[in-house]
């Protein structure tokens, strides 16, 4: 896949590159402009577009073409063309060959990698995440909220843990729904009421698992007890079969910041939901205790 290839005539305009920014050029061919302000303090629209067109990829829609991105950052086509061209020419899109549709190419991903690896947060937590895992002997993983949703920031495995076909495939980077995942209602049942009414408003409520909660009335009450007790279960919520136990991760301010948890497959261990909150609350505790006293919050005594 390369950026060269020439668009076909029923998708891709052709226009060549342009040679210089056309936010310098007075530019009239697209609908969006900065506000004066931003512009005279210096804002730069050329790279305000480019992300934009960057920030339209989704889980949902991975592949798009010209129109589809103009129509998503107010460009025409010609104009969009000029940008997605030079993305795909520094390698932060790819074009398939047949489809001349467009993606986002392996710079995004380094991008993404070296951003989580930069957070203070994954480096101070990893060490503990490992030791709760190999104390364990189940996976680990951390998360952060960004929106309606999760994004785990690192994921632990013991040398130990047998492993169980799920079929989520998780990773670092992957998202899932907060509402039906045991960090997701940790980080969820933190926010500030106003924040936490918009983001389940803007919720698909969809049954992910046997025991997902639909409604709304149900799913505040079980925030509720996650803000009482200072944990979360998802039993059975996300998918059949999967159990997980989170806590809450803060930072010096005492603002809860990520959320950790240990995930149990009941075809590796299945026992009631109490035995499984016996036997992993306590390790879970110490380790989010560990890993907020290093990012300076001091527990009230």
């Amino acid at each position: 896949m390369t950026s060269r290839t020439p668009p076909s005539a029923s998708d891709e305009p052709k226009p060549p590159l342009a040679a210089h920014d056309p936010e310098d050029t007075g530019d009239r061919e697209d609908t969006v402009a900065p506000p004066k302000a931003a512009v005279a303090a210096g804002f730069s629209q050329s790279l305000e577009r480019g992300l934009l067109i960057l920030s339209s990829f989704s889980e949902n829609r991975p592949v798009l073409g010209i129109s589809d991105l103009g129509r998503a950052v107010g460009l025409n086509r010609s104009t969009a063309y000029r940008y997605v061209a030079t993305l795909a020419k520094l390698g932060y899109l790819q074009q398939d060959p047949d489809s001349r549709k467009y993606s986002l190419g392996p710079k995004v991903v380094d991008l993404g990698f070296a951003a989580i690896n930069s957070m203070e947060i994954t480096r101070v937590a990893g060490p503990f995440l490992q030791a709760l895992s190999d104390e364990t002997g189940y996976t680990v993983s951390m998360a952060v909220l960004d929106g309606p949703d999760i994004v785990y920031v690192d994921r632990r495995r013991s040398g130990r843990a047998r492993t169980f076909a799920l079929g989520l495939h998780l990773h670092v980077g992957s998202r899932l729904p907060a509402y039906c995942t045991s960090m997701g209602k940790v980080l969820l049942a933190h926010q500030e009421p106003a924040v936490l009414r918009d983001l389940v408003d803007r919720t698909d409520l969809a049954r992910r698992g046997p025991k997902t909660i639909t409604a709304r009335e149900q799913l505040m009450a079980a925030l509720a007890r996650v803000r009482r007790t200072g944990f979360a279960l998802s039993d059975e919520e996300l998918a059949p079969g999967l159990r997980s136990l989170a806590a809450p991760v803060r930072d010096r301010s005492g603002a809860v910041v990520a959320a950790v948890n240990v995930a149990v497959h009941l075809t590796v261990w299945n026992v009631s939901v109490e035995s499984v909150m016996a036997r992993l609350e306590a390790p879970l505790r110490r380790a989010t205790t560990e890993i907020s006293v290093r990012l300076g919050h001091r527990p009230q005594s």
